[in-house]
């Protein structure tokens, strides 16, 4: 009697790992394939199948969700204490370049290039609004310069969240959509800039229209602090703090140099607030601090000390730096870890339709995020890292950049209502409206909106093709461009014809190798040239990471030819022995020696040898 053959089973939701095996055909986190779906290719979720997944669970879901919801709750915090400790550093650091830079009054040109260059040394565009704004409510900048060193700002504000996106290099699927997270702000901006920046040039738009707007006196406010301020400065003003007031009175010419704050002293050598800070000048004590200052309410940070010298506050900033980047890169491990496998298995239609929103819904979230925790950095900064997981699409990512570009003008309107000056909120309305004309060229239709959108997702795969990529666009884009305008710009501040016909020489050139540029990459294939470079250096790449296991793989494979052919063994015995032989003839014999001699004795010693 013969027994029917087992029937093979089929396989459970569980163990289902591509779309293509579902009926539904969508497509789960930690997918096989998770990579390969595109935006089009997401279905429609209903709101019942959200509301299941977020809220239907069994108590050892619940259990789960809270113990991932805290470890992701302790990344992001630590994630937004080395955020905040990076800009302390980058203060530290970049503050007295920083400040010289804004104090010099020059071309738009050059304001714009030094506004962007100010931002990226002290990564924050709300120091520098707040500081511009300071300089034009001191009079120390016209407002037409604040508007372009404004301009500026807005480009370097975008560097931060495109270094965050090099920290998922690990995964090629993550940090393809991480880099077009980040650089989707990098390119709205620099395209607002390149469209906004002409038209001001040619008929003050921004200057025109804020001076219009303004009152006739501002009142003076009081600070504002946001919540995430309140939460996260205390623990890294312990740490480190950074001194903004030099970066003021040096742009605003009150110093010569901040070798006039070093080095630094305290009333007695006790280091506290009171006796570093806030001693009485008047009573005859003597007390200063530099770069590193002192909080009210923390005192004086670790890295603080009493005598310090300008090197000695570098040297602090730079391991703090160091500190910082070593912590962002661990918090944001962490944070996608504990991300990932909280969504292990979640659809993307359920995700999709859970984060997709009407643009001008996540402009206003954007907006509100940023004015909470007053930096548009830090928005961007932690949104990227959620793109690099595919929970908020590309589309979604722009908008929500958008509402955080306008939320950080918040910023510089609060610096004006403290300056009281008419001319700083003149300043600042300016950052407002340039945001906002910048959304309305480039979102509201669709066909412009795709500029920055296939812009970022061309960078994010070329990404794919080569790790390098992301590197070279941050030293490119924000330092090795703007350094070369600002160099060519001042040729034509020099007032000589020397000067003047030789940056006209360089920018014909200039125009000349951009258009010679665009022709060979439409034209003449350079686009595909480039790729196939790319892939070229992947391919090659991969080659050695993977040469040690091609060639135990090879030799295993000879092995078992030399089984199954029945060659000798000894052979190879007999050959190394031959080169042994011929390698001490070599050296026996005299220099005079005929060299016909070598392969007789060579010879001799092979038939000995069989023999």
């Amino acid at each position: 009697m013969t027994t029917a053959a087992p029937q093979p089973e089929k396989p459970t939701l569980e163990d289902v790992r591509s779309r293509k095996d579902r009926p539904t055909g969508s497509t789960h986190f930690g997918d096989a394939d998770f990579g390969e779906e595109e935006v089009t290719d997401i279905g429609e979720a209903t709101w019942s199948e959200v509301a299941t997944a977020c809220c239907v669970h069994d108590a050892k879901g619940w259990a789960i969700i809270f113990v991932g919801v805290c470890a992701a709750l302790f990344f992001l915090y630590f994630f937004l204490f080395s955020l905040e400790l990076l800009g302390n550093a980058a203060k530290v650091l970049g503050g007295c370049s920083a400040g010289g830079l804004l104090s010099e009054k020059t071309n738009p040109v050059a304001a714009l290039v030094i506004g962007e260059l100010a931002t990226a040394l002290v990564q924050s565009s709300s120091t520098t609004t707040s500081i511009v704004v300071t300089l034009v409510g001191a009079d120390a900048v016209n407002v037409k310069s604040g508007i372009y060193l404004i301009m500026g700002a807005n480009i370097g504000t975008s560097v931060t969240n495109t270094i965050i996106a090099m920290g998922q290099m690990g995964s090629g699927d993550q940090l393809e959509r991480a880099f077009a997270g980040a650089t989707v702000h990098d390119l709205f901006n620099l395209l607002s800039v390149a469209v906004l920046f002409p038209i001001e040039l040619a008929t003050n738009y921004l200057y025109a229209l804020t001076n219009a707007m303004l009152p006739s006196s501002v009142g003076k406010g009081d600070k504002w602090k946001g919540p995430l301020k309140i939460i996260v400065s205390p623990l890294a003003s312990r740490v480190l703090k950074a001194n903004k007031d030099v970066i003021k009175e040096t742009a605003t010419k009150k110093v010569e140099s901040c070798d006039a704050y070093y080095p630094t002293v305290c009333v007695d050598g006790i280091e506290d607030y009171k006796h570093c800070v806030a001693c009485d000048k008047e009573a005859g004590e003597v007390c200063k601090v530099g770069l590193i200052t002192c909080d009210k309410k923390t005192g004086c940070p670790a890295f603080f000390q009493n005598g310090a010298t300008k090197q000695d506050d570098a040297t602090s900033g730079g391991v703090c730096l160091f500190l910082s980047l070593v912590l962002l890169l661990i918090c944001l491990m962490g944070l996608v870890n504990v991300l990932q496998r909280g969504l292990m298995g979640m659809s993307t239609r359920v995700i999709y339709k859970a984060t997709k929103v009407p643009g001008v819904f996540a402009i206003a979230i954007g907006a509100a995020i940023t004015v909470l925790v007053q930096s548009s950095s830090i928005t961007t900064s932690v949104l990227t890292p959620i793109v690099g997981l595919g929970v908020i699409q590309l589309e979604q990512m722009l908008p929500l950049t958008l509402g955080a570009n306008i939320g950080t003008t918040v910023t510089g309107l609060l610096a004006a209502g403290v300056s009281g000056k008419v001319e700083a909120l003149q300043v600042a309305l300016a950052h407002l409206f340039f945001n906002l004309t910048g959304i309305l060229i480039w979102y509201p239709v669709p066909f412009m909106r795709r500029v920055p959108l296939e812009g970022a997702r061309a960078l994010g795969k070329w990404t794919r093709r080569s790790r390098s990529i992301p590197p070279i666009y941050v030293v490119v884009v924000f330092f090795i461009i703007p350094l070369l305008l600002l160099g060519l710009s001042e040729l034509f501040q020099q007032d000589t014809v020397g000067f003047t016909v030789l940056g006209a020489l360089i920018c014909v050139f200039v125009v000349y190798a951009i258009a010679r540029f665009v022709w060979w990459w439409k034209k003449q294939e350079g686009r595909e040239k480039f790729l196939a470079v790319l892939d070229k250096r992947q391919v090659m790449s991969e080659c050695k990471a993977t040469l040690p296991e091609d060639m135990q793989y090879l030799k295993a494979k000879v092995e078992q030819l030399v089984e199954h052919t029945g060659l000798p063994e000894d052979e190879e015995e007999g050959v190394e022995v031959e080169m042994e032989a011929v390698k001490v003839v070599d050296e026996e014999q005299p220099s005079d020696a005929s060299t016909d001699e070598v392969p007789i004795v060579a010879a001799a010693t092979t038939e000995d040898k069989e023999e």
